[in-house]
Order: C-alpha cells, then structure tokens, then sequence
C-alpha cells in the first residue's frame, strides 16, 4: 500500500481496482478540516485523464505490474508477438496498445514489456534507434540549403522526415518519441 506522501509523478498505483499512473499531484490545505492532495491521473489501461483527490495519509494500494525482457517476434495482423527470454513463452499484445512505438520494432528485437495482472500492457523502446532507410528520394548534387527536409521510410515500416542529403541504405538515429531524425550512423 502507498500514502499520498509516497506520492510522486510517475508512480503507478491502484485506486478502486484500477491501475493509474500519477501526472500531476499537488498537496493544499483547505480552510478547515485536513490537508488534501490533488492528482492528475492516466488510467494505464485506456490513457484516459482523470482527477481524484484524496485525503492526506488516505492509503491507495500497488496495481499488480511486472516489467520482463521480452523479444519482439512478429506482427501477426494488428497483434505483435512477443517471447519471454526466460521461459520463452510467447504474448500478443494489440497494436493499439502500444500508443505509436509499434513502428520502431524490429523482428528479434530485444525491449521490456509492461505486464498487468499477467497480460502485456505496454512496451518499453530505447529513447532512440539507428534503423535504415529503405525507401527515399535521391538528394540533388548542390542541394545544401539547410532545414530541408523529406520523407524517408525506415526498416520497421514507419515513414520520418530527413535531411536531403540521406540516401537510400543510409543508417540513421532517430528518437523514437518524436520520430525526429538525430543524424547518420
């Protein structure tokens, strides 16, 4: 079990059976009666925002989360399969679920994945990735004007806005949070 005073922003919690990840918090103290803490939650379930205030020293319980190192496998329609490295068991997890990172796997790849009650929740990527790019237009000899960009699309499938001068086979970094290029490899 937490205390609001074991509140902090990113600590996971469970309020009325349902796994939550603080945003926000702030404690105040009204006019009368006790102190309060205010919170701004995402419900790791659906994403949703929501705001529930609680009395200072008001117990909330630990949601039953387990992070594991997993392969990615495949993609197998709108599930990806994933292989516990310990016991090599393998999950699906629904696209949808990933929120965008799906588009930085790459079959065989290595991440950890968020479990909830057993079943995957969520998948943890490197804050960036140096993939290849597969599919661009040539850049022009002489093209050198700076901030131009276009569109490049990279092994795992997703599509990234590069430098004119990236080519075809080239090997780039890109952050896997903004999808921004952060230079060649």
């Amino acid at each position: 079990m937490y205390s609001t005073t074991d509140f902090r922003k990113g600590l996971k919690i469970e309020v009325e059976g349902t796994p939550y990840e603080i945003v926000e918090f702030q404690h105040f103290k009204p006019g009368k009666g006790g102190a309060m803490v205010r919170t701004k939650l995402r419900n790791i379930l659906t994403g949703r925002m929501q705001d529930i205030t609680f009395r200072s020293g008001e117990k909330v319980g630990k949601p039953d989360l387990e992070s594991r190192d997993m392969q990615f496998l495949y993609r197998e329609g709108e599930d990806l399969i994933f292989m516990d490295m310990t016991t090599y068991e393998q999950m699906q997890m629904h696209i949808a679920t990933t929120d965008g990172k799906e588009g930085f796997l790459k079959d065989g790849q290595e991440c950890r994945v968020l479990l909830y009650k057993g079943s995957p929740l969520d998948v943890d990527i490197p804050l960036s990735l140096v993939l290849q790019v597969v599919e661009t237009e040539p850049g022009a000899k002489g093209d050198t004007v700076s901030n131009v960009t276009k569109p490049a699309k990279l092994e795992t499938g997703i599509t990234v806005q590069v430098p004119i001068f990236v080519n075809e086979g080239d090997r780039i970094k890109v952050d896997t949070r903004t999808k921004e290029y952060l230079g060649r490899e």
